[in-house]
């Protein structure tokens, strides 16, 4: 049996907490929520814990360096756990999807979002699952970089909980079914308030 890693994107620090920005870190928290895997130990510039998701063995990690250098502590984390690329799972806000649309890929580009360019640089290759999180674009003319560290409206933090839930359920049917399953059944469904 191989080991999973599950990587929450995000940036460190309370200020950031609530941010689109942090949608990774809110899907992986809530991960370890519900399969009762502490986020407590300290290593691979994250923060980690080690139990089992969807009955499978794995790791769960948020880096604690900042969004755009991510891939230092993924990589860390892969090479001292022998993670191959198939068997990494990264979670992330995506600008390009509406607000609450899951959408999963197994590689490709990084579409624009630096942690993810980031994680590719640093392993040398991008065939690892990404699962990424619709948080919608600013308004024509606004700067993406400002919206993406802005917390969610009011009206999207009323319907956020249940999406992050929905979103914990996609990584589970990628751990217990496989990336391409798990696409044929996220992919093509409409989510969102």
């Amino acid at each position: 049996m191989l080991l999973k890693l599950i990587v929450g994107l995000g940036n460190p620090g309370e200020q950031y907490a609530e941010t689109r920005h942090n949608i990774g870190f809110m899907v992986v928290r809530r991960l370890s929520e519900v399969f009762g895997v502490p986020l407590k130990k300290k290593g691979h510039q994250g923060l980690y814990g080690m139990g089992r998701v969807a009955g499978e063995e794995a790791t769960l990690l948020l880096p604690q360096t900042f969004m755009n250098l991510s891939g230092a502590s993924v990589a860390s984390a892969a090479k001292s756990l022998t993670v191959l690329p198939k068997d990494l799972i990264v979670v992330h806000d995506d600008i390009d999807q509406p607000f609450g649309a899951l959408r999963i890929r197994l590689g490709g580009g990084h579409g624009g979002h630096n942690g993810i360019r980031h994680i590719c640089q640093v392993l040398g290759q991008s065939d690892f699952i990404r699962i990424k999180f619709g948080v919608g674009r600013p308004q024509p003319g606004g700067d993406v970089a400002r919206y993406v560290l802005s917390s969610f409206a009011t009206a999207e933090r009323k319907t956020l909980d249940p999406l992050i839930d929905d979103a914990v359920r996609a990584v589970e049917a990628v751990v217990m079914r496989g990336p391409q399953l798990a696409m044929n059944e996220f992919n093509r469904r409409e989510i969102g308030p």
